[in-house]
C-alpha cells in the first residue's frame, strides 16, 4: 500500500514537472543551466554578447561552489575559459538585488582567488568577465548592454587590471543580434527561437521523452531537496510567477462552462491528467 502511494506521488508530481516545463524559458536559472550543458550554447551567447565570432569555449563547468578564506561561498552558474585563455562568469539574474555592483565585484573577485595555483605570479592572472544577464534594466540607464571596467580618473585613462563586469539587459529585445539573443531567452516553444543552436537544445529538453524525462528528474532533485516542499509548482527558479496559478483558475472557469478535460488541456497547454486532478480538487473542496 505505501509502494503504490508512492507511486501515486511521484506520479503527480512527474505531471506537474511536464506542465512547468513547457511555460519554462532560458531566462530560469534551472533551466539555463541545462541548456548550456550544450557548450556550443554557451559559445553561441558568448560570441553575440561579446560581440566575437571567433570566441571558442574550451572548458566550462556549471554551478561551481567558489569560497573566500573566510569561507563565504558563492556559486556562480556557468565559468568559462576560452582558447585565449579568458575567463567569464555567466550569471542569470532574476532581481535587482542579485546583481547589485557589489555582488559582481565579489564574483569577480572569487574567480581571481579560485584560479592561481602556488607560485604563480600575479602577471598570470587571466582577463576576466563577470556578465549578469538581467530581467529588468538594472543599471537604469536604458541601455541594452553596459560594459564595466576601472578608470584611472585623474587622465581617464584605462586601469588595465583586466577584469571586466558586463551587464546585458534582457527586457531590450530589439532587431539586432544581441536583441534577438535575448528574445530568444523569453521564448517557451523551440519553435519561436531565432537562434538554430539554442532552438536545437530547448527542442531537445522539452519536446523529446529523454529530454522530459531527464528535466523531471532535475525538478525533482529539487523537489527532494526540501526546497517549497508541498508546493511543488514554486520550486522551479525563474518560472513565471503565478503562471500554474492562472491556468488552474482557467481551468475551473472553462469547466465550469462545461468544457471537457482534453478541451481545457489544449487550452492552457497543461495536460489532461494535472487538469483532471485540478477538477477532483476543486471538486471535494466544494464538498
Amino acid at each position: 500500500m505505501e509502494y503504490r502511494r508512492a507511486d501515486s506521488e511521484l506520479e503527480t508530481r512527474y505531471e506537474t514537472y511536464r506542465s512547468i516545463l513547457k511555460g519554462l524559458t532560458i531566462m530560469s536559472d534551472m533551466f539555463m543551466r541545462n541548456v548550456f550543458k550544450k557548450r556550443e550554447c554557451t559559445e553561441y551567447v558568448l560570441q553575440v554578447i561579446m560581440g566575437r565570432k571567433d570566441l571558442k569555449v574550451v572548458d566550462q563547468v556549471l554551478q561551481q561552489d567558489y569560497k573566500n578564506l573566510q569561507g563565504r561561498s558563492a556559486i556562480l552558474d556557468c565559468v568559462v575559459r576560452d582558447a585565449d585563455g579568458k575567463q567569464f562568469d555567466v550569471e542569470m539574474q532574476q532581481d535587482t538585488e542579485g546583481a547589485s555592483p557589489k555582488r559582481a565585484r565579489y564574483h569577480s573577485g572569487l574567480m581571481d582567488m579560485n584560479t592561481l595555483n602556488a607560485g604563480q605570479d600575479f602577471d598570470q592572472l587571466p582577463e576576466t568577465y563577470v556578465i549578469f544577464i538581467t530581467r529588468g534594466d538594472v543599471l537604469g540607464y536604458g541601455l541594452p548592454i553596459y560594459h564595466v571596467s576601472r578608470k584611472i580618473e585623474e587622465v581617464g585613462a584605462e586601469f588595465k587590471d583586466e577584469a571586466y563586469i558586463l551587464y546585458v539587459n534582457a527586457s531590450c529585445q530589439d532587431d539586432t543580434e544581441l536583441g534577438r539573443l535575448m528574445r530568444d531567452f523569453h521564448c517557451k516553444d523551440a519553435g519561436d527561437i531565432h537562434s538554430e543552436v539554442l532552438a536545437r537544445r530547448v527542442r531537445e529538453l522539452k519536446e523529446t521523452q529523454e529530454g522530459v524525462d531527464f528535466m523531471c528528474r532535475e525538478m525533482d532533485k529539487i523537489y527532494s531537496a526540501g526546497e517549497e516542499k508541498g508546493r511543488v509548482q514554486g520550486i522551479v527558479e525563474g518560472l513565471a510567477e503565478g503562471e500554474m496559478k492562472k491556468a488552474r483558475e482557467t481551468a475551473l472557469t472553462l469547466a465550469e462552462r462545461g468544457m471537457s478535460v482534453p478541451e481545457i488541456a489544449d487550452i492552457v497547454k497543461i495536460s489532461v491528467k494535472l487538469v483532471q486532478k485540478w477538477l477532483d480538487e476543486h471538486a471535494g473542496s466544494a464538498g
